[in-house]
């Protein structure tokens, strides 16, 4: 029999093999019908917000930004009458005083510029107090070259925010963000008009911290600071342009820089801005809220002083007389943990809330007094300036001075004294040593320590005994020492 005349192999085996084949076959196909069906799927949300903010291969990510939120950006021109006597506005009259003897008479205009951006169809435009004050004239030009003169519709020198408004057809608008959202690292683009010539500029960086706050602001340091820091390159000029997100929204004004370095720039928060313009376009003024009190940070020092667990909450050092907070029982030395129902962490952040609280709302708060948690509640009024100021705290033989312990010597205060310094109890110091722990915290001859640790002191005695019994049990002494009118706490260790 011939190889060509055996007989082919039809049995089991054979049949197994064949469909084995088919098997594997199959799940090439399926796969690969799967790989084709996966790459031509419908984007997730996640996929599609990525793609909203991602330009095309070889292009920055920051040119659709740009090109959404340029058109809003504006050119604010400014001209200020200055000039004549005792102008704090003419950086010449100290000048003209010093050389000439004499003071400028003849008043003259003062060209300057800024930045903003414009927030809604009507025309409104939220720039800086310190662009627009008190203007003379103002003139605002668009990207597009359109020029507008403008009118200021209010301005609030306590958080920096201006509203402006121009009359005009067809107008950009810059959405807003939320700044409250915002995470440190998240892409920060600074716009505006840097140095009053180079207009439509762009800068980018990243948020570098949140929450900043005791700043000193060339042309006006505001009362209430909760600024937005960030690496992108803000310099004269940018002052009321937009901080934006990758998203095209604004997230702050740009504000102020750090002269002494580099990548130190500074914006207000929008939601703040937000809430400040609201009141500025509906009435031209801010009405804030006053509790009535002056504050401290719970340092972790104090709070050790003061037998306290944690450092969350804000201590109240004073309680001014007459005042929402004196009407509702708050003391001086309670710490405030709770305010209308949410927590307490920062001092700035809470004088912010308080001013933001509508005027006669009744508002619970809670303090840890003496360990235990106390709820009371308070309502609010207008703040009143000139009773906080007189509020603040500002010599017959004197008594004889203490032995020194902590590097420091004091003595009881005299009737004079204690008249001038509006304080009821209190002892004097009257000497600091070099290198003592009182020394590098700052307190010098002449201050007054009121408390300790929470205690009033009324006697040299009075006072060498609290330090003592405060190093029996290894804690800070807790000092409240009043500064020329100002007082602080200081945690006070005893060696």
């Amino acid at each position: 029999m011939t190889p060509q005349d055996a007989p082919h192999n039809t049995g089991p085996r054979s049949y197994y093999i064949g469909a084995i084949a088919l098997i594997l076959v199959g799940l090439v196909i399926g796969l690969g019908l799967s790989a084709g069906l996966e790459l031509k799927r419908s984007p997730t949300s996640e996929s599609a917000a990525l793609a909203a903010t991602t330009a095309p291969e070889g292009d920055s990510p920051f040119v659709g930004v740009v090109e959404r939120t340029l058109p809003a950006v504006v050119f604010v021109d400014v001209k200020k009458k200055v000039g004549g006597a005792n102008d704090p506005d003419d950086p010449q009259e100290e000048l003209f005083r010093r050389f000439f003897g004499q003071e400028m008479r003849h008043p003259r205009t003062m060209p300057s510029s800024g930045s903003g951006f414009i927030i809604d169809r009507e025309g409104h435009i939220l720039t800086n107090n310190h662009v627009v004050q008190n203007a003379s004239d103002i003139t605002v030009t668009l990207n597009d070259k359109r020029s507008f003169k403008a009118k200021v519709i209010g301005t609030d020198p306590e958080t920096d925010v201006a509203v402006i408004k121009i009359n005009g057809d067809d107008l950009p608008v810059l959405q807003l963000g939320d700044s409250d959202r915002l995470r440190v690292g998240d892409w920060a683009i600074a716009i505006g008009n840097p140095l009053g010539q180079l207009r439509g500029s762009v800068t980018v960086g990243i948020v570098s911290a949140t929450g900043r706050s005791d700043l000193n602001i060339f042309g006006g340091t505001p009362a209430f600071q909760d600024f937005i820091q960030t690496d992108a390159s803000i310099n004269f000029g940018n002052s009321g342009g937009p901080l934006c997100n990758i998203r095209g929204e604004a997230i702050g004004i740009n504000t102020a820089i750090n002269t002494s370095g580099q990548g130190i720039g500074f914006a207000i928060p929008i939601n703040l801005a937000k809430h400040v313009a609201q009141q500025l376009m509906a009435s031209g003024q801010v009405k804030r809220a006053m509790l009535g009190v002056y504050l401290a940070e719970l340092t972790p020092e104090i709070a050790e002083g003061f037998g306290i667990n944690g450092t969350q909450g804000v201590l109240i050092q004073n309680v001014v007389e007459d005042s929402p907070a004196s009407r509702a029982g708050l003391r001086r030395n309670d710490v405030v943990v709770e305010y209308n129902g949410e927590p307490v962490t920062d001092m700035a952040k809470f004088r912010l809330k308080v001013a933001d609280t509508p005027v006669g709302k009744r508002v619970p708060i809670v303090v840890l007094r003496d360990g235990k948690r106390v709820t009371l509640n308070v309502t609010l009024e207008s703040r009143d300036e000139q009773k906080l100021a007189s509020a603040t705290p500002g010599n017959g033989s004197q008594p004889e001075a203490s032995e020194s312990l902590a590097g420091l010597k004091v003595r009881e205060l005299t009737a004079d004294e204690k008249i001038n310094a509006k304080a009821k109890s209190g002892v004097m110091v009257t000497d600091v040593e070099d290198d003592s722990n009182a020394s590098e915290e700052g307190i010098q001859p002449g201050d007054i320590v009121e408390e300790v640790s929470g205690k009033p002191i009324a006697t040299a005695a009075g006072f060498t005994k609290a330090l003592r019994d405060a190093k029996m049990a290894h804690k800070p002494a807790v000092l409240l020492v009043n500064s020329n009118g100002r007082s602080r706490f200081v945690a006070l260790r005893i060696d």
